[in-house]
């Protein structure tokens, strides 16, 4: 069987590896310089082990759930990878995309990192980007008509509007999205962009895709949620109508994981709270779920380059 010849293109995607590595250290540095040492430790001398171990747990379970989405969108591209490989493809490609910002660009160039050593091809490490994509907006818009239809008065309150309001809002959602799974499950559907076709997922595996991303986003809450001071009385799903809200300010901000944003949302609607434990509790949540996860994803990649290398070498 005669080999394939190299792209003379076939650079880029190391260079492209390399650079959203090297982005990531100096990303991660200017994160660190910038905390206050002081802020820090007040932060986690406020909270309690408990809080810190449910977070930790909370955080654990929702990067566990995000390899879920690309197993889903390898399954629609009919794609057999091990789930190893899946989940290493994800975590990283999420902690480093959550920071830096840019998921298409930044979650799928350390996608087409790990995955191309497995012989998937650039378009299908597109595509899988995309469906992944997909699966957090379904997860997002189900969690987001939930929570208001059924704590409209509540969220109204927060909000400083009326209840019918919220639930408009929660009605158009519902909609929305009653219609995508109306249109995915009456044939076939084919995204078109410039000769490149995305097949979408059908009728089964978007409800899957639904189901997952709310389990999801609903674990990413609970990070935030089991932070806050004691005595705040917000239920969960009222809570969980804000953080949706804050994310979807943070991401139309495109700053890196909303960044400043997301904070000043969630301070806002919670005002009623005590502003140092909060901003507090928001801090941690940075370190958590953000900040932990991209060390530990760079360390990964670092130890996935080198093994690499190293089975190279030995070949």
């Amino acid at each position: 069987m005669p080999l394939r010849r190299r792209s003379r293109w076939w650079w880029l995607g190391p260079l492209a590896s390399i650079t959203i590595f090297c982005a990531s250290l100096a990303v991660l540095w200017i994160i660190i310089r910038e905390m206050e040492p002081g802020q820090v430790a007040g932060a986690f001398a406020d909270a309690s082990r408990r809080q810190i171990g449910l977070a930790l747990a909370f955080t654990a379970l929702s990067y566990l759930l995000l390899t879920g989405y690309d197993k889903l969108a390898l399954r629609r591209l009919g794609l057999t990878i091990p789930y190893r490989t899946t989940a290493l493809a994800s975590f990283t490609s999420y902690s480093v995309s959550f920071t830096l910002g840019f998921p298409l660009v930044t979650g799928g160039t350390v996608r087409y990192w790990i995955y191309s050593a497995k012989g998937v091809r650039a378009s299908e490490v597109a595509s899988l980007t995309v469906i992944a994509g997909l699966t957090f907006w379904l997860g997002l818009g189900a969690i987001l008509c939930a929570c208001l239809l059924y704590a409209s008065e509540s969220v109204a309150m927060l909000a400083r509007t009326a209840p019918w309001v919220v639930q408009v809002v929660g009605a158009v959602a519902a909609l929305a999205i009653l219609g995508y799974l109306v249109w995915v499950s009456t044939g076939e559907r084919t995204f078109r962009v410039r000769g490149w076709n995305l097949p979408l997922p059908g009728l089964g595996i978007t409800l899957g895709q639904m189901f997952l991303g709310a389990c999801e986003v609903a674990a990413a809450a609970a990070v935030l949620f089991v932070l806050l001071p004691g005595g705040h009385n917000i239920e969960y799903p009222t809570f969980l109508a804000v953080y949706v809200f804050a994310c979807l300010i943070g991401i139309a901000s495109h700053t890196p994981g909303g960044l400043g944003v997301f904070e000043a949302t969630m301070l806002v609607a919670l005002n009623r709270l005590p502003y140092e434990h909060v901003l507090g509790a928001l801090l941690l949540f940075r370190i958590i779920y953000y900040l932990l996860p991209f060390i530990l994803a760079l360390v990964l990649l670092a130890l996935n380059e080198m093994i690499r290398r190293i089975k190279r070498h030995d070949v």
